[in-house]
């Protein structure tokens, strides 16, 4: 019985380990995919800014106050993407 219940132990150990390691990889996941959305969501944002103002000239002004609030919701999804890393990593 000291052998299988040494044996046992070292399971639950062994699955502790993974579950911590899942985790991570979770997190990973998580933050690199909002960032990584962000960061195509803020080039198209800022190329198709340059394409509008190169367009229409005299529109400058009203573009970039929408671009301004278009930067502001990337932003909100990077953070996003991060908070939901964070929580699969710490209170699951």
């Amino acid at each position: 019985m000291d052998v299988l219940s040494v044996l046992l132990d070292s399971v639950g150990v062994v699955a502790l380990l993974l579950q911590t390691e899942l985790k991570s990889i979770g997190f990973g996941i998580a933050a690199g995919a909002g960032t990584i959305g962000a960061g195509v969501g803020m080039g198209y944002l800022f190329g198709q800014y340059i394409s509008s103002i190169s367009r229409q000239p005299e529109a400058e002004d009203t573009v970039r106050v929408w671009l301004f609030v278009g930067i502001g919701l990337i932003e909100a999804f990077a953070l996003y993407g991060l908070v939901f890393g964070f929580l699969v990593q710490f209170l699951t």
